[in-house]
């Protein structure tokens, strides 16, 4: 018997025994719930796309013998993924014919972007991309983009509204499982189907049978009803465009930035995961530098790596449940923070395998926690009025932070060292801990899943005024701006450009009173 062999049965006991365990116990059992099942479901349609158009693509690009910087130029297909909060407003707000009144607003939306979805993905494996001659395949990459952002819009607002209040953490996190299955389906799944190694089926087809995926979903939706969409303005007829106009795109944005703390929320969002942000972007390099094999590496991370990202993902609920979201940000946080530390000891270690088996599951289980309670609170943070929009919104916010701040990590581990850098890791993640204390201390979090409940009609019936609606539209801008500076990659100058807009659009929007 191999050795990897003995790994994988060691690695799958050890998962069987702790899924086993948990199902047992009262707090984890919402998981078996239909509401959450659904969660899973929605989860695996969600998850499929975007691999499909990144990992999946790149690979299939690199076998026909297509050059590095073209198969670049396909990573650009991100883009709608980061900017489609700009269209989120109509999936909010904007009625289908026939769809909306047979299936309602979300499951309208879901059926009608899933057939589209299907026919680009069918057409996307068809292009056959060869070079000179890719015109047609990034058309279709591009169409497929746009069409699985939007179908994530949906999704994560129609996750939010059919989860009860005890099953919400659950849900989100049963939503993580079916998204990595997704991720799966796509990634080893189509390879397998269209290599020559595995079925060897062809890429067409590979990519058309994929595009199935999106039937868990629908399956889903029919199951469990239309869930709890809130339209505030069910009657549009009367409704003069620029009241409308004002509803779906103005109000979204408005009712989140005048609660109490709306911008240290942001503040937090932004700079909650900088950290383990970092840890990840330098994990790989220096997993090479300390002369790991591929399969030792591979086996730790995909195998126990993956495993313990589960478990954790598992955890995440019943650690809410237990501790209360404020309670459980910060202790999560901390756990994720001080986690690094075990790199520190691999970095000193050197090349043991079970030194970094140790670490990665380390790592990956405090950060399944991790994002399974920062996911819940994202969601929560959205108001069921304006869900799509909101979320849309705070998932972007939340990828600057990621994006961005984790851009030094590189140059601190070239000057630090690794033991220096992993130490570094640990002390970023310090103000994200600090705003969050803030945070809770003036209540700011709230100990329920949901951290958003009713509107304020007097706040959001006041006039806009000229200016003001010139400030969203600026502050708009100005993130797009920020987004795609780096897909784009742009100069210094345009990130800075884009920061001094969002900025004078903030202060047009937020600090003055509605002028005409």
């Amino acid at each position: 018997m191999s050795v990897d062999l003995i790994r994988f049965i060691i690695f799958v006991a050890i998962l069987g025994g702790i899924a086993f365990i948990a199902l047992t116990n009262e707090r984890f059992r919402p998981y078996l719930r239909k509401n959450p099942a659904v969660a899973f479901l929605l989860g695996i349609s969600s998850g499929f796309p975007l691999t499909l158009l990144v990992a999946t693509l790149t690979f299939w690009l690199a076998k026909v013998g297509l050059d590095t910087t073209t198969i670049g130029l396909a990573v650009m297909v991100g883009i709608p993924y980061t900017i489609k909060f700009l269209w989120a407003p109509l999936v909010d707000k904007l009625h289908l014919p026939i769809l909306t009144k047979a299936f309602g607003q979300r499951r309208g939306w879901l059926f009608l972007i899933q057939g589209l979805l299907v026919i680009s993905v069918w057409q996307l494996g068809a292009t056959d991309p060869q070079p000179g001659h890719l015109g047609p395949f990034f058309v279709w990459a591009l169409i497929t983009a746009f069409l699985s952002a939007t179908q994530d819009i949906v999704i994560d607002a129609y996750r939010i509204e059919i989860l009860e209040e005890d099953e919400f953490a659950h849900g989100t996190a049963a939503n993580q499982f079916g998204y990595r299955t997704g991720n799966l389906i796509a990634g080893a799944g189509t390879i397998y189907i269209a290599s020559q190694e595995g079925l060897g089926l062809g890429w067409a087809l590979g990519y058309g049978l994929t595009s199935l995926a999106v039937i868990p979903a629908i399956i889903g939706a029919l199951w469990v009803g239309p869930g709890k969409f809130v339209d505030r303005y069910a009657d549009v007829a009367g409704m003069k465009p620029g009241q409308w106009l004002t509803e779906a795109v103005i109000n979204p944005f408005r009712e989140f930035l005048t609660r109490h703390g709306a911008f240290l929320i942001l503040g937090f969002v932004l700079i909650y995961k900088v950290g383990d942000a970092m840890g990840q972007a330098m994990l790989s390099p220096m997993i090479v530098q300390l002369g790991f094999s591929d399969l030792d590496y591979i086996s730790a991370s995909k195998f126990w790596g993956f495993g313990a990202l589960i478990v954790g993902s598992a955890l995440g609920a019943p650690f809410i449940l237990w501790l209360g979201m404020g309670r459980a940000l910060l202790i999560s946080g901390l756990m994720m923070m001080f986690s690094n530390a075990m790199f520190m000891l691999l970095a000193a270690t050197g090349n043991n395998y079970w030194m970094m088996v140790a670490a990665i599951v380390v790592e990956n289980s405090t950060s399944g926690i991790g994002l399974t309670v920062f996911a819940t609170y994202l969601s929560g943070l959205s108001n069921i009025a304006y869900t799509a929009t909101q979320f849309a919104l705070l998932s972007s916010f939340a990828g600057v932070g990621r994006t961005f701040m984790a851009g030094p990590a590189g140059w601190v581990a070239e000057k630090a060292g690794w033991i220096g850098f992993w130490g570094f890791t640990i002390v970023a993640a310090v103000p994200g801990m600090l705003l969050l204390w803030r945070l809770w201390s003036k209540g700011y979090v709230v100990e329920g899943v949901r951290q958003a409940v009713g509107v304020d009609e007097t706040k959001l019936k006041e006039p806009v005024g000229g200016l003001r609606i010139a400030g969203f539209l600026m502050v708009l801008a100005g993130l797009v701006g920020v987004l795609l500076s780096q897909q784009l990659e742009a100069d210094a100058m345009w990130l800075y450009a884009s920061l001094a807009c969002f900025a004078a659009g903030s202060a047009l929007a937020w600090k003055r009173k509605a002028l005409a």
